[in-house]
């Protein structure tokens, strides 16, 4: 995989009876195309970090994630690509009291172990110090010499990359929206994003603490805001609406979207056109940011529940 390159997604532009009836013209930006692991956002979080971490002449890049964490995952696949070690800390000690058992059952954790990453699992409260002095002193006392990378990649380096997502021929959409994490994505594209386009965020997770962490990054006043009504309670909480939704739009238009972040940004554009808050003759550019990957965890989640799975066609 070349870090070198710089990558241009297609737009593609969805047909639903909402659409045409409100007048509204939706594309979406298929950056889930780029890689199966090292998808979307991933990609352009990793690129420059990936490149300031060989510049520095390191041979581990080490990072933190939960069980199920796309970035996780990518950062492996991309470590490898790369010729890095790579060392992952991960939340949830249990995990490691059974790893055969662990990796067996979590797809996630599989494929990062699978390209060669390290592993050590940690309690949620010693994860919620995973910056602290004390921490970082443990973590370089085990492991040695690394290149840091922030938990969902996040730092000023993956903002520079996340400026690339967005190219000449997309001045003409009036709106760009996307799914929110850690607020790197967003932060770059309010950075790249024309004076005429609002950029409008969805965040995947509860807490007003996002334009704090956003704000960090961007430096001028941008036209964006965060719509924090579709996070379905939470980080990686859903409901069976959500589930059929993604099963109905993939139906529809063949593109799969994933549970955690672009499934519900969608889900939450349809219901804004539908509730007219945007006007007749808007165009709006939705970000797909990958993690595919990760539903084949969500969905032995759902078998294991007897829920109805997302449906991979």
């Amino acid at each position: 995989m070349n870090f070198d390159l710089k990558i241009e997604t297609k737009n593609q532009q969805i047909f639903l009876p909402i659409l045409e009836e409100k007048k509204i013209t939706l594309f979406l930006k298929r950056e889930d195309a780029i890689h199966p692991f090292v998808s979307g956002n991933k990609f352009r979080k990793l690129k420059y970090n990936i490149q300031e971490a060989t510049k520095l002449k390191k041979k581990a890049l080490l990072t933190f994630g939960g069980a199920f964490s796309n970035h996780i995952v990518a950062t492996a696949v991309a470590g490898k690509s790369s010729g890095f070690k790579t060392i992952g800390i991960i939340r949830g000690e249990e995990l490691g009291q059974n790893f055969n058992k662990t990796i067996q059952e979590n797809a996630t954790l599989r494929e990062a172990h699978n390209n060669g990453m390290k592993f050590q699992f940690v309690s949620r409260a010693q994860y919620r110090q995973k910056y602290s002095p004390e921490f970082m002193e443990n973590i370089n006392t085990k492991w040695g010499d690394f290149y840091l990378i922030p938990e969902g990649g996040t730092n000023s380096l993956a903002v520079k990359g996340c400026k690339e997502i967005l190219k000449k021929g997309d001045q003409q959409f009036h709106y760009i929206c996307l799914p929110v994490g850690t607020g790197g994505t967003i932060s770059g594209l309010i950075h790249s994003a024309e004076k005429h386009q609002e950029v409008i965020g969805f965040p995947a997770l509860k807490g007003g603490f996002l334009s704090e962490e956003i704000n960090k990054y961007v430096s001028k006043n941008g036209n964006w805001s965060l719509i924090e009504d579709y996070h379905f309670g939470g980080y990686a909480k859903y409901n069976e609406d959500l589930v059929r939704f993604i099963n109905n739009f993939q139906k529809k238009t063949t593109i799969l979207l994933d549970p955690i972040y672009t499934g519900k940004m969608i889900f939450g554009i349809l219901d804004l056109i539908e509730k007219g808050r945007f006007k007749e003759g808007s165009k709006i550019l939705a970000i797909h940011t990958g993690g595919i990957q990760g539903i084949e965890g969500f969905n032995q989640k759902l078998k294991e529940k007897k829920q109805p799975i997302i449906k991979i066609l």
